[in-house]
């Protein structure tokens, strides 16, 4: 279906585009393994101690108050902070206030539920969710502007 917008919405979505690729270029420039087309709201929590550690693969949305951390204060190396890599997969979207702690590898296609606490792996194409996050289903498929395409319910066009 193609959307048809209002010169209005034309202009909003056109001013959230440019406003997405300022936010995702000064993530970067921080430091921080975004791919281009990742899609970051406003009000991240994000590591600061150890940004190279944190990393979103392509068409990923992370929604408002998301917290991720990529080291660990109480394991320590040498007096330091222990510093891991968390990785965000593709296709994925991570829920508003959801928390992704230190060393965490989510797979591809995966819904992160909002104010999710992740303290272990997550397989690809699952949502996970609860505090802490737990597999809820499988089998979801997410496509490149992480939106849900096998919902339950879904009911597709069928033309002729």
């Amino acid at each position: 279906m193609e959307e048809k917008l209002t010169p209005k919405l034309k202009f909003r979505k056109a001013l959230a585009t440019i406003v997405q690729r300022i936010r995702n270029y000064y993530y970067r420039s921080q430091g921080y393994n975004f791919h281009p087309s990742v899609i970051l709201e406003r009000n991240l929590n994000l590591d600061r101690i150890n940004q190279k550690g944190i990393h979103v693969g392509k068409n990923t949305l992370i929604a408002s108050h998301v917290t991720i951390l990529s080291h660990d204060h109480v394991k320590r190396v040498n007096g330091m902070p222990l510093m891991v890599d968390t990785i965000i997969g593709e296709n994925c979207l991570i829920g508003i206030s959801a928390l992704i702690m230190p060393g965490i590898k989510i797979g591809d296609q995966v819904i992160v539920g909002a104010g999710a606490v992740v303290t272990k792996d997550v397989p690809s194409n699952c949502i996970v969710g609860g505090n802490p996050a737990k597999v809820i289903k499988t089998g979801i498929v997410m496509n490149e502007r992480a939106e849900w395409e096998n919902w339950p319910g879904l009911k597709k066009n069928s033309k002729g």
